[in-house]
Order: C-alpha cells, then structure tokens, then sequence
C-alpha cells in the first residue's frame, strides 16, 4: 500500500499515451503499424443509433436537462433491472437511482467531489488498485485528497487485497474506485468480493465507486454487478456504479453514460452537476436510450470478442504467465523475458511494428520504490478480426 502526498501526485500525473510517444520517439516501425495501446472499440456502432441522432439533429440547438429525459433514465433503469434482475424493493427508480453522465470519465471524476464532501473526513483518502485507469488518480489530486494505491498483482488475483487494509486508512476513506472486469489486466471481481467490499464502506463511512464500463464484453458468465449485490445487501447506501455505451455499444464518441445507485448521493450529485458538469447533448440522449434498450447489438459485437480471445490463446497461449481475462478487451501479457514491458515495446514496435502499451505507465512505484507493472504491457484486441490476426500473427513471432 502506498501514500502519496499531493505535490508529489500531481507530478506524477502524466498521460500513458504521451508517454509511449516519447518513448518511441522518431523509431520507425518494423512493418506496416498496428495500433494496439488504445481502449477504442472499433465494431461499429449501430446505425439504428446514428438515425435517431439525425432525426432529432434540430435538438443540438437546446440547452439539454442536466438530470436527462425522463425516457433515457428509464432506459437506463430498465437496463439495470434486466442485467441485474431485481424487482421487489431492490427496483431501481429511474428518478432515485440514475443519472446520466458524459461518458464514465467525467463522472468518475466529478463525483469525488461530492463524495469528499459527504464524507467529511480530516485528511480524506481515496483508495484504488495499482495498476489503475488514470482518471481515478487524476480526480484525487483534483479534490484535494490523498491516493492510496494499493497492489492489484498476480500475487492478489489482480484485485487489491481487502482483508489487509488498514483501518486507520479506511477511516479516512472518502471513496475507493475499483473497476470490474479490471483495467488492466480483466479480472472480475466475484458477488462475495463485492460484498465484503461494500460492507467495508458501511462501516467506514466511504462510498465505493464501481466502475463498470467493461461489464457487457465478458467470457463465460455475466460478471457481477455492484447494483445487483448492493440490493442484495440492503440497498443502494455507499455504493455508485459507473457504466456507458462507449464499449458496450462501439459508441465512444457519443460520450453517454450513467451513475447509479444511492439516492441521497445522487440529489447532491445532481445539484453539483448542474452548476459544474456538461450535460448530454438531447440527440445524443435519444439515441442513448434506444441502445440500452438493444441487446442485439451487444450480443454481435461480444462474439467478435470472443473469436478474438480464441486467436489470442491460439497465437499467444505458450506465453509463459498468459492467461484470458474475464472480461474486457485487453491482454495483459508478462513480457519479463523481454527486459519487460517498456523495453518490450520498444523492441516490437522496432521488430514487427505492433504498438503496445508498457504496464509501467497504468501504475505508481510502491513504497520499496518498484512499479508492479513493470513486467507487462496492455494489447487492446478493438481492431477487425483479420487485423487482430495479423497483429497476433507478428507478436508470436517476436516474443515466444
């Protein structure tokens, strides 16, 4: 587990992606360039969608609602109760429970502030995985709160460690930001994991922040939801759950997304959001509820998924350490033999002019000083399957 104080966290801000250009620098690639470092799902977004935006392209003109139209939050609730079965008092109210977002990003963001506000703690903490997405290290130092990163290693199942926690940070939580299926390395976390999660928070007095962007791109069984386990437990108290159509629906650009869970967060929430946020654009809000009312699509681009997960382990599977996430799109390969993930990425890009992302820039040293990261790099599998192919095809190549 490290602390980080907020000078030195904010100088460790840094874009991953700007630094795998500096890396890379003027190096030209060994062959004609695949692009695998970036999370962009590239099946296509349906065209029913782009339709609505058009018919209702006039609505760009208006000033849209900060708290959505009354029939994309019940799209989106309606959505939750389907994925999550619930009914009886676990029903998700579309007036209570939800609202939308501009993608997960500027909520998982923005909704620190509130969370630190409601919390009231003295030198508030936020907890999070290392490696982690950076926005949830990015909205710590924005609030003015304390990171805590704590290790989410083959050593831990690639999930942090909840029964070593100190209680003492836990005390001072605010919130603790957990992705399922992980980003990085697709691990989904279990119903009991959540469970045992979002009981620490009870006692605790933090909210835990879910986010589940990746949910709908899985293997085998739905993963579990902390809507879903949250209902289960007593209600929604504590826990928000963060999710969009970026992946679900190939939509990044769309930017739509929602928050969910509990009511007397959200009333603040809305009210911040309202005075500090950007709202959904009206056509954007139409078309969004008529994806989250399809499963079809979802149900298309997941097979395309998993045909590539198939090639994966076909080109990739003797990779010592490799194995097949959960969930997501990414592989997280441990590329050890290769001097590790930078050096790694420098030397395919040279040798056959596939672009990977290093593992040491989604992390933060620990305490002794080391990046857990540090082995691996991240493959995005968003491209065709023919361009997976051929990028899986070049790889083996170069690192078995």
């Amino acid at each position: 587990m490290k602390q980080m104080r907020s000078g030195e966290a904010l100088a460790a801000i840094q874009s991953p992606f700007q630094r795998l250009r500096d890396l890379l620098g003027e190096e030209k690639p060994g062959a004609a360039p695949i692009d695998m470092t970036i999370g962009e799902p590239r099946h296509g977004m349906p065209t029913f969608a782009t339709e609505i935006v058009a018919r209702h392209a006039k609505e760009f003109e208006k000033y849209p609602p900060i708290g959505g139209i009354p029939d994309l939050r019940a799209a989106i609730a309606d959505w939750l109760t389907r994925r999550n079965v619930l009914g009886g008092d676990a029903a998700i109210d579309a007036d209570r429970h939800v609202l939308p977002l501009c993608g997960t990003r500027e909520g998982l963001v923005s909704a620190l502030v509130v969370a630190k506000a409601r919390a009231g703690k003295n030198s508030p903490a936020v907890l999070m995985p290392n490696p982690f997405y950076q926005a949830y290290y990015a909205a710590a130092v924005a609030a003015e709160c304390e990171p805590v990163l704590l290790p989410a290693t083959r050593e831990t199942h690639f999930l942090p460690d909840l029964d070593t926690l100190d209680p003492g940070i836990l005390d001072r939580a605010a919130a603790f930001y957990l992705a399922s299926p992980a980003n990085p390395q697709g691990i989904a976390a279990s119903a009991t994991y959540l469970e045992r999660l979002i009981d620490l928070a009870r006692r605790h007095g933090f909210y835990v922040f879910l986010d589940e962007c990746y949910s709908e791109i899985y293997r085998g069984e739905p993963p579990a939801s902390g809507i879903a386990v949250a209902a289960q437990t007593g209600g929604f108290d504590n826990v928000l759950v963060f999710n969009s159509l970026s992946k679900r629906s190939n939509a990044p650009g769309m930017r739509s997304g929602f928050i969910a869970g509990d009511p007397a967060f959200l009333r603040d929430f809305l009210k911040f959001r309202n005075v500090a946020c950007p709202q959904v654009p009206l056509p954007i809000q139409h078309a969004s509820a008529a994806l989250w009312r399809d499963e079809g699509h979802v149900v298309e681009s997941r097979a395309l998924y998993l045909a590539k997960f198939d090639l994966a382990e076909t080109f990739l599977g003797n990779l010592p350490g490799f194995y097949l996430p959960d969930g997501g799109f990414f592989l997280w390969l441990n590329l050890s033999h290769l001097n590790g993930g930078e050096q790694a990425a420098k030397t395919i890009w040279k040798g056959c002019g596939v672009k990977m992302l290093p593992g040491a820039y989604l992390a933060q040293p620990d305490a002794s000083g080391c990046n857990p990261a540090k082995e691996y790099a991240r493959l995005a599998l968003v491209d065709p399957l023919e361009v997976t192919r051929e990028a899986l095809d070049r790889l083996a190549s170069a690192i078995l």
